[in-house]
Parts: C-alpha cells; sequence; structure tokens
C-alpha cells in the first residue's frame, strides 16, 4: 500500500512489524507537522492495549486502522465470476 500512497503524494513511513510501529507512532506523534497517522489493521490490533488507549485520547495526531487489501476476496471473486460463467455456457472456463 505504501507505493499507492507515495503516488498520491502522502508522506509514508514504512514499519513492517509491531517493534517498528512502536518506534515510528512515537516519533510521529511528538512531530507536530503530522495529523493524521494511517495504520495497517493488523498492525493496529496488535499494539498493546495501553498504546492504543493513549493514541485515542491524544487530539494528534488521530490514527486511523485502514484494511489492506486481501487477495483472498479477489480469488474468492474471481471464482463466483467463473462459476456464473461455467452456468452461463455449460462449460468450466480457466483464467489466465
Amino acid at each position: 500500500m505504501a507505493p499507492a500512497f507515495e503516488l498520491a503524494g502522502v508522506e509514508v513511513t514504512v514499519a513492517p512489524d509491531l517493534q517498528r510501529t512502536l518506534e515510528a507512532l512515537k516519533k510521529l506523534s511528538t512531530d507536530p507537522k503530522v495529523a493524521i497517522v494511517l495504520l495497517d489493521e493488523a498492525l493496529h490490533r496488535a499494539l498493546p492495549t495501553e498504546t492504543r488507549h493513549r493514541l485515542d485520547r491524544q487530539a494528534q495526531p488521530m490514527v486511523a486502522p485502514f484494511p489492506v487489501p486481501s487477495w483472498d476476496e479477489c480469488a474468492a471473486a474471481e471464482e463466483y465470476v467463473l462459476e456464473i460463467l461455467r452456468q452461463a455456457i455449460g462449460y468450466r472456463v480457466r483464467p489466465r
């Protein structure tokens, strides 16, 4: 997701694991220029409860978890479309 946000002109800090996320949040929390921090939903859930409560109480930056794309959902959607095609034409189609 980071490259997509960067292409949109958003400054990105990549913190792929819990320890780096905590370090990044500490640094971003003290920066007066930072108003919003978007955080991967899974990393947000992994934060210690005390940290989540502290982040919820502070006015700035606002920390907002967001869901990342799930490629499993894409596969399920593809299967759904293939089943519709099978029913419509009576033949199982394979995607490329």
